[in-house]
């Protein structure tokens, strides 16, 4: 880490121009980069690529299968460590337009608040690390390491063809280690360092029985109904204590290490501020299990949508003839999605033969770096320098990201440094958008 008195400098650099700085993140927040509509990606990896040469870094625009990936490099710092740092620049759609309180679009500030879509998700959080390497160039003339800074263009539709990118560009991405600024601070409002990522993956059960709905009277007994045929095979998949009986789900799930279960006891909670903040009666099943534990070293199985016969208003006295529900998993460990999806098709060949099951195309993969790294020592004190506190450390982050493609495929440690507010409501319609930066 560089010194204190050159720190001091590089903070007193941002201090003096931090409203050209918002002016700056605003007029990016203002271009649309919708990967799920390919709406502005072209646009936003253009810009990126002029922002980022402009500072001084080696900059590209690499093609993938899908949107492309913007590289941008500084190594001139010969023996120094390389860290790579991975951000996306492609957000959520806004739908639906209504639910804003301002345009999703035209960045406002209320209460000392940034709002935009992708402001918290992930542009605000990425250009706070541009910022900052071009602070310390103009400072210093020079930065204290080599930095390799890595922009995807599909994080939001699930990143399809970041691993095959990454296995195509081993040499171009060799570093030390990767860091990403994504996701919310701690619930507390505390700094935070994570330790890895769930993988993630996505499915769809489909029945079909008469080839039309029928009269729930005149055929109810006799025809089978296709909604209970899925109800009683999801009973089939997790039980009523919450334990997934899935056959060979649990293949893979590491246990926590000392570490990891002495930094999850030391995380701020507060069961009954939580259940109230959502209205909650209860937490799922299984009751007694700890609160951390679930989130940090356990599989999940969710049902996304059940949707099948009549839901307006009033009755409607109808069988219907098709029915489908949409799940997804959440991985730990050394559990690999396709492993796990093979399993679940297994488990309803054997107890729904008629049911359809249906594998999104591609998962993701969970990952996970050690507490007791090497680099977490300085992670920390780089989080005292800056912020004054000291993070919490979080064995691993509750959503997905792909992390799995350096820890697995380039084999590096890999650690989250979130700076988004924990109450962003990233990817939701909602009248306090996606925001989140405290200015």
């Amino acid at each position: 880490m560089p010194s204190s008195d050159a720190l001091a400098a590089v903070f007193e650099h941002i201090e003096t121009n931090r409203a050209s700085f918002l002016d700056r993140l605003i007029a990016y927040l203002r271009h649309p980069s919708i990967s799920a509509e390919n709406i502005g990606i072209a646009e936003v990896g253009a810009l990126l690529v002029e922002m980022l040469s402009d500072i001084g870094l080696e900059t590209s625009l690499m093609p993938t299968e899908g949107h492309p990936m913007v590289v941008a490099r500084w190594e001139k710092a010969p023996g120094k460590p390389t860290v790579l740092l991975y951000g996306h620049y492609d957000v959520q759609p806004p739908d639906p337009l209504e639910k804003w309180l301002s345009p999703p679009f035209e960045p406002a500030i209320r209460d000392g608040r940034l709002y935009a879509r992708g402001v918290g998700d992930n542009k605000g959080q990425h250009f706070a690390q541009i910022l900052a390497i071009e602070s310390h160039i103009k400072v210093h003339g020079t930065l204290p390491c080599n930095v390799i800074l890595m922009l995807e263009g599909e994080e939001e539709i699930g990143s399809p063809n970041i691993a095959g990118f990454v296995r195509a560009n081993r040499e171009v991405l060799k570093a030390d280690l990767a860091v990403t600024a994504d996701g919310p601070r701690h619930a507390s409002g505390a700094a935070a360092i994570k330790f890895g990522s769930r993988g993630v993956a996505s499915f769809e059960l489909r029945c079909r029985h008469a080839s039309r709905d029928v009269h729930s009277g005149n055929f109810g007994g006799v025809v089978p109904n296709p909604i209970w045929t899925l109800v009683h095979l999801l009973g089939t998949m997790k039980n009523e204590a919450g334990e997934i009986t899935i056959e060979g789900f649990h293949d893979g799930v590491e246990p926590p290490s000392p570490e990891e279960l002495a930094a999850i006891e030391r995380l701020p909670l507060d069961i009954e501020a939580f259940k109230h903040s959502l209205g909650l009666a209860r937490l799922d099943a299984p009751a007694e299990r700890p609160f951390y534990d679930r989130l940090c070293f356990r599989p999940t199985l969710t049902i996304n949508g059940f949707h099948g016969g009549y839901g307006g208003p009033g009755s409607k006295t109808v069988l219907p003839n098709e029915a489908f529900v949409k799940c997804d998993v959440r991985l730990v460990g050394a559990q690999d999605p396709e492993d796990i999806l093979r399993k679940i098709a297994a488990h309803v060949a054997r107890h729904a033969p008629e049911v359809e099951f249906i594998a999104a195309e591609k998962g993701m993969q969970p990952s996970k770096t050690p507490i007791a790294s090497p680099f977490t020592p300085v992670l920390r004190r780089a989080f005292v320098a800056a912020q004054g506190v000291e993070p919490l450390l979080i064995p691993a982050g509750f959503g997905s990201l792909p992390g799995y493609v350096f820890t697995k495929i380039l084999g590096m440690p890999a650690f989250v440094t979130p700076y988004a507010n924990p109450d962003e409501a990233n990817h939701a319609p909602q009248r306090e958008p996606d925001a989140r930066l405290l200015l």
